[in-house]
């Protein structure tokens, strides 16, 4: 592999494909393209061009980047619990938990926010929430630290994740019946809606989600990813972290249609700064 310029060529856009695929994070492809003698420029559009992400996201500051972190190790003590990581990919930054919650907790989860199901919402472009017809599932909110079992939970995803608890929203608890599915969408805020300052006032843009399995549905109701083909399966007790800084498009994801039984998860979003 040698510099060159000029467009991306077929030899340079396999080797960014095929090292990202082997498991090297954004900043690893950078500076081994940097050592190659790439300028940094072209190392960060190349990069960006190749694994479809936002060129904000890089850091141009630096020669190896910036993205937001995945600090999960393949297998974690945490809580006194083994949590281990089943699959990944790195655009976007994505990792299948397996044990982060055991049966007694999903089952604990879903009794207390039974009886507050509402509607679930959208957030909409001036900060409040709204009804989403691309949102057709029941759910309800836990504050910070409402009760022990929330506590214990944030505190968990803090210490695996590296993000300090404040940096999290609140529990949202989720209930999708057969038909029932969240459509692609993003997590992360769009800066170009004029809603924006008024969403991130407090705590600033999310950076990640967790998703967590509670039950594992009869049929469908998995995590789908469609601008990589990546299919996440629910199932009790598992969870899917995904990471989105800078606005990854390829983060773009949707709860997908239950076809038989049903589907129970929790959900935390975490932001760029303290959730005031």
């Amino acid at each position: 592999m040698r510099a060159s310029s000029g467009s991306i060529n077929p030899q340079l856009r396999e080797w960014i494909l095929a090292t990202a695929r082997a498991g090297h994070g954004v900043p690893e492809v950078l500076k081994l393209l940097k050592d190659a003698g790439y300028p940094p420029a072209q190392c960060r559009s190349a990069v960006a061009e190749v694994l479809k992400i936002p060129l904000s996201s890089i850091n141009a500051n630096t020669p190896s980047g910036r993205r937001t972190r995945a600090p999960v190790a393949p297998r974690t003590i945490v809580d006194g619990r083994e949590v281990r990581v089943s699959a990944g990919m790195e655009a976007p930054i994505v990792r299948v938990l397996d044990g982060l919650l055991d049966k007694g907790e999903c089952a604990a989860l879903i009794d207390a926010a039974r009886p507050r199901l509402d509607r679930a919402m959208t957030v909409a472009e001036d900060g409040k929430h709204q009804v989403d017809e691309r949102r057709t599932s029941a759910g309800m909110f836990f504050k910070l630290g409402e009760t022990p079992l929330v506590r214990t939970i944030e505190q968990r995803l803090a210490t695996l994740l590296d993000v300090p608890v404040e940096h999290g929203e609140g529990l949202q608890v989720l209930h999708y019946l057969p038909g029932q599915e969240y459509e692609p969408h993003y997590d992360w805020f769009d800066p170009t809606q004029p809603g924006f300052a008024a969403v991130t006032a407090r705590g600033g843009q999310r950076i990640a989600s967790v998703v967590m399995y509670l039950n594992t549905p009869e049929e469908g109701g998995g995590t789908g990813f469609p601008n990589v083909g990546l299919t996440v399966t629910a199932l009790a007790g598992s969870a899917v972290y995904f990471a989105y800084e800078g606005g990854d498009t390829s983060s773009l994801h949707a709860g997908l249609p239950v076809v038989r039984g049903e589907k129970w998860i929790a959900t935390k979003w975490l932001r760029e700064r303290p959730l005031r």
